[in-house]
């Protein structure tokens, strides 16, 4: 059996998906003929209550698109020192905008409105960049999935608005968030400019992530990702498994939360493991204890069949999705301990 636990977005398209793929009906995207693009927007945009939605081919070029449409060159957006936009776009802000990143140290990879406020540069300071956009992600990726309470980005946002920023929403993993926290989507809507959210992960679609925004904002959208080299054609038949994904798995991802609330009850009980982080979503983040061979830890549990992601310096991931059977979960409560046994 192998069992793999590095990512969320290691899933397949299950049958009912494989129809819905088959069965999609096409056209040119890039003419804005594709219906299936077209509806999978629709739902999107309406979900969070925005005016207009745009279909991308990943959630970095979403992302990147994003900062593009907030920001001019020369200007700098603020985020938590774990953010994705910082660290896992290969440099996209600076790269694609000419934007520089003003780096806040939050908790678990969420910053609140008092580190916002503190990290905005005087707006007649000629000598600093211009602040002009925040970017928060939820659920939190290196944070182990941390999840936002609406009440600390009303507050950030509520600074956005003092100070004339654009506030961005990188919602990777949003569909966590809001299945966790029982949140409800429009409220987000309210609170952000744009937010982009991936059906690639949770939601389980081969790809894509949608853009949604203000319609002020979103009109040089097909530019941006034009620009971006993201134009695609008869892509309905991957929007069709993100239509899916979102009507069909978005409840279900409280079994993902579930069995990882299970595997930290099982990961306390280890010697080998020093700490185990906050879990509130699906991602599990531990620490091997400092005597513990790392590259020995990997070895024996690839011997078992388990992967999962070694993000160095003893610090592991793991993440639950889709594709993680009751099966396999019983397997890896039942045998992770044999991963470190002479320990």
């Amino acid at each position: 059996m192998q069992i793999d636990l590095r990512s969320d977005t290691v899933t397949r398209p299950t049958p009912a998906m494989m129809d819905a793929i088959i069965n999609a009906k096409v056209g040119d995207d890039v003419y804005k003929e594709d219906p299936s693009v077209n509806a999978l927007e629709a739902y999107v945009a309406q979900l969070f209550g925005k005016a207009s939605a745009l279909y991308f081919p990943t959630g970095s070029m979403a992302n990147q698109a994003a900062i593009k449409l907030h920001t001019q060159p020369g200007e700098q957006l603020i985020c938590d020192k774990w953010g994705h936009v910082y660290n896992y776009e290969g440099g996209g802000v600076s790269f694609n905008s000419g934007v520089s990143c003003k780096l806040v140290d939050g908790n678990r990879g969420k910053i609140t409105a008092n580190l916002v406020e503190s990290a905005i540069n005087p707006p007649d300071f000629y000598h600093s960049p211009k602040t002009s956009l925040v970017c928060v992600e939820n659920t939190t990726n290196k944070g182990g999935g941390a999840c936002y309470e609406i009440e600390e980005l009303k507050l950030i946002y509520d600074v956005c608005q003092k100070h004339g920023l654009g506030f961005h929403l990188d919602g990777a993993r949003i569909a966590n968030a809001l299945v966790a926290k029982k949140q409800d989507p429009k409220e987000f809507g309210k609170l952000f400019g744009t937010i982009s959210i991936c059906l690639s992960k949770g939601l389980g679609a081969p790809m894509g992530t949608v853009l949604v925004g203000n319609e002020a904002l979103m009109q040089n959208a097909m530019r941006v990702r034009k620009v971006l080299g993201g134009g695609m054609r008869q892509v309905g038949f991957m929007a069709a498994a993100g239509l899916f994904a979102l009507q069909n798995h978005f409840e279900r991802l409280e079994d993902d939360h579930e069995k990882a609330t299970e595997l930290v009850k099982m990961l306390d009980q280890q010697k080998f493991v020093e700490k185990v982080e906050k879990q509130e979503t699906n991602i599990v983040i531990f620490y091997l204890n400092e005597e513990v061979n790392a590259q020995k830890f990997m070895h024996n549990l690839n011997e078992l069949g388990i992967r999962i992601s070694d993000m160095g310096e003893g610090k592991m991931r793991l993440v639950t999705h889709l594709d993680y059977t009751d099966e396999m979960h019983d397997f890896v409560l039942n045998n992770f301990k044999k991963a470190y046994p002479t320990f």
